[in-house]
C-alpha cells in the first residue's frame, strides 16, 4: 500500500473519469480514491462501478459547487497524509511517489508536466499549456500571461495536514489554485513544479483552459 489518498471531482466526466482512475490503479499500490461528485446525471457512476475492487468512495456535494470548497470536502474524507489532486480528465503518464513525498517535506504543493490532448491529439503548447515544460523544475512558479502565481490543480499533490490548515478559498469559482499559491507564497511557503511528474490532459467542451485552443 502506497498511503496515498486521491481526490477526483466528477461533474458528468463519464468519456475520461475510467482513464483517471486506471491510471492511478497503475502507478499507485492500492491508493484510496474520493471521487467528489456535483450532482451527475450521466453515467459517470457507473464508469466507476467497473472498478468494484478498487477503494473508491463516492461523496454527493449536498450544497452549492465552487471548487474550493468539493477540495476541501474532498480533503476531509481522505485518511492519507499524501494527498494527490487529479482532474477527471488527466492520465497518469509518469510517477515518482517516493520523490514527491521527499518534496513534500520543503515544499506544499508538488505539481508535475501535462500534454494536452485535443480529441486524441497533442498540440502545441501555448497560453496555460506553456507553463509545463519538460526540461527544468521551478519553485514558486510565476505566470507573465496570468501575471501572477502559477499552480494547477489537475494534477497537483499535497499533505492533508497543511490543507486542513491551509484550505482553498471556497468562494470562488474558478482558479483556486492560483489563489491559494498567492496567499501561500506571501506567507512564505513554497510549492514546485517538477516535469518528472506528468499527466495526460484530455480536451473537454467548455473547459476553461482550453479556451482559444483547438
Amino acid at each position: 500500500m502506497d498511503n496515498i489518498s486521491i481526490i477526483i471531482r466528477n461533474k458528468n466526466e463519464s468519456r475520461y473519469i475510467g482513464f483517471a482512475i486506471q491510471s492511478c490503479l497503475d502507478h499507485f499500490k492500492k491508493p484510496e480514491i474520493i471521487i467528489v461528485d456535483d450532482n451527475s446525471v450521466d453515467d459517470s457512476e457507473k464508469v466507476i462501478s467497473l472498478f468494484d475492487k478498487a477503494d473508491i468512495q463516492i461523496c454527493k456535494i449536498k450544497k452549492r459547487y465552487t471548487p474550493g470548497y468539493s477540495l476541501n470536502y474532498g480533503v476531509k474524507k481522505c485518511i492519507n497524509n499524501t494527498i494527490l489532486v487529479l482532474s477527471a480528465h488527466c492520465q497518469i503518464t509518469k510517477m515518482d511517489l517516493d520523490y514527491t513525498k521527499k518534496c513534500l517535506v520543503d515544499y506544499k504543493a508538488v505539481f508535475g508536466n501535462q500534454t494536452p490532448l485535443y480529441r486524441g491529439k497533442k498540440i502545441t503548447k501555448r497560453y496555460v499549456w506553456s507553463h509545463f515544460k519538460k526540461t527544468k523544475k521551478v519553485d514558486n512558479m510565476f505566470s507573465t500571461i496570468e501575471n501572477r502565481q502559477f499552480l494547477h490543480n489537475a494534477f497537483c499533490f499535497y499533505n492533508k495536514d497543511f490543507l486542513l490548515k491551509y484550505p482553498f478559498n471556497e468562494h470562488l469559482h474558478g482558479k483556486e489554485d492560483r489563489y491559494w499559491a498567492i496567499d501561500r507564497v506571501k506567507e512564505g511557503y513554497k510549492y514546485l513544479y517538477t516535469p518528472k511528474l506528468e499527466t495526460n490532459h484530455f480536451w473537454t467542451p467548455g473547459g476553461a483552459t482550453w479556451k482559444g485552443l483547438g
